[in-house]
């Protein structure tokens, strides 16, 4: 059981300890039989179900006073394909294990998000991504899943088979059955080399369209309160490997980003004035630095500092106006922000609800230091947002219902439709479910 998801007595917590639940039972299922057996179970019962992976939703998308399934025992790779270069992994298995698997197979999955604690189904539910050109989020790179739906049946899909359930299931939600199983496809172990350095905003954002297609993963972080940044570009290597070394590993990666960074958080929280200054010497802490590695050791690092977070996608091309706004927004408004705003892109995809679905995206995230109050932050950025037609992260706090979400997806009423087929009775239903797909 995840520690950074469970709680005493009954109760269950996710990550960011915003959300708490008490399911009836908890189940953990060791094989796709004994999973379907718990579906069908609780709907005899009258119980509703939810799947939960590490609990790194900011949403009580995985909440449920009913059944709760952890999947930590459907976990594994069940095969490697390399004719077809797919790799069928248990919906259960940690990312962090996956990406070290596939490294010891010579093989590695084309983009990842920033963090790999999650499990695959529960990043690829929830729409996890990372930053990429050509390459989209961890949903984009399915090719192939199973489903145990609410009648406690197995459903296998791909492009060729349920290729309706196929589109929608890959970014699901957790709305159209439990995932047991995901197939993705993978390429040959490469290597990456990564520019991290600092830009001042006015120039990120004069030169972002250029910087978005010189690099195959661009992102950046703004500071607020300062007009610095520090950006990262990530771009395919012939080599040779030159990792960061450990010691300068530990002094970048755990004293200061997270370390230093969370005595900020506390001093930020205790006495919110001094946070402008914190963030300027934070801004600066990070030096410029250049290495080679496999992908997953340069797409991901750790994350200590607890914190909450909203995160949008809203269409590529009116992301540096929506900067300006939230800039400006910052700037009259007299909030402390003391967490960087982080910035990724994504191509369109064609997966229902995914948040890069039918058009290209950029994400804009905003944090805050758990125990801070979010809400003026979150709801002032919200309304930015949404005026741009934002998408919300699934797993990420928003305000969002099934009306706005009915305008912001061409495919909205194509999932809802799919929904009702496979999950009539609502088995899988949850308040979070109820509010951003209606009744």
């Amino acid at each position: 059981m995840s520690s950074t998801a469970s709680g005493k007595n009954g109760t269950w917590r996710n990550w960011g300890g915003n959300v708490r639940a008490r399911p009836a039972r908890q189940v953990e299922p060791a094989s796709v039989e004994e999973l379907a057996e718990a579906v069908r179970r609780a709907r005899e019962d009258g119980l509703k179900v939810k799947a939960v992976g590490t609990g790194h939703s900011f949403t009580s998308i995985a909440a449920t006073d009913g059944v709760l399934i952890r999947p930590h025992l459907l976990t594994g790779i069940r095969g490697i394909d390399r004719e077809s270069m797919t790799v069928t992994v248990a919906a259960g298995t940690p990312l962090k294990r996956l990406n070290a698997a596939l490294a010891r197979e010579g093989l590695s999955l084309t983009n990842m998000g920033d963090i790999m604690e999650q499990t695959v189904s529960g990043a690829t539910s929830t729409g996890t991504h990372g930053t990429g050109r050509e390459s989209g989020s961890l949903s984009a790179q399915i090719r192939g899943l199973e489903l145990v739906t609410a009648d406690g049946s197995v459903l296998t899909c791909s492009e060729k088979e349920n290729p309706e359930v196929f589109a929608a299931a890959r970014t699901g939600l957790g709305a159209l059955g439990v995932v047991t199983a995901l197939t993705f496809a993978v390429e040959p172990l490469f290597l990456l080399t990564a520019q991290e350095g600092p830009m001042p905003l006015e120039r990120v954002l004069a030169e972002f369209d250029q910087l978005w297609a010189e690099n195959e993963h661009f992102e950046f972080y703004w500071f607020p309160h300062t007009g610095s940044t520090n950006t990262k570009r990530n771009n395919r290597s012939a080599g040779p490997e030159q990792p960061v070394g450990p010691v300068a590993g530990w002094i970048e990666d755990e004293l200061l980003s997270n370390g230093v960074f969370q005595v900020a958080q506390w001093v930020g929280r205790a006495a919110p004035a001094t946070v402008p200054g914190l963030a300027r010497i934070s801004s600066k802490a990070l030096s410029a630095r250049t290495y080679t590695d496999i992908p997953y050791r340069v797409f991901t690092s750790p994350r200590r500092v607890r914190f909450v977070e909203m995160e949008y996608a809203v269409p590529r091309a009116a992301v540096v106006e929506t900067l300006r706004e939230l800039r400006a927004m910052l700037d009259r408004s007299g909030l402390r922000v003391s967490f960087p705003v982080e910035v990724r892109t994504a191509p369109a995809d064609d997966i229902t609800l995914s948040t890069a679905s039918g058009r290209d995206s950029a994400y804009i995230a905003v944090h805050m230091f758990r125990g801070t109050p979010y809400q003026a932050y979150f709801t002032a950025a919200e309304r930015i947002f949404t005026a741009h037609e934002g998408r919300p992260h699934w797993g990420k706090v928003h305000t969002r219902d099934a009306e706005y979400f009915s305008r912001v997806y061409p495919r909205f009423a194509e999932f809802t439709a799919l929904r009702d087929r496979l999950d009539p009775e609502r088995v899988f239903q949850n308040d979070y479910l109820r509010r951003v797909l209606g009744p």
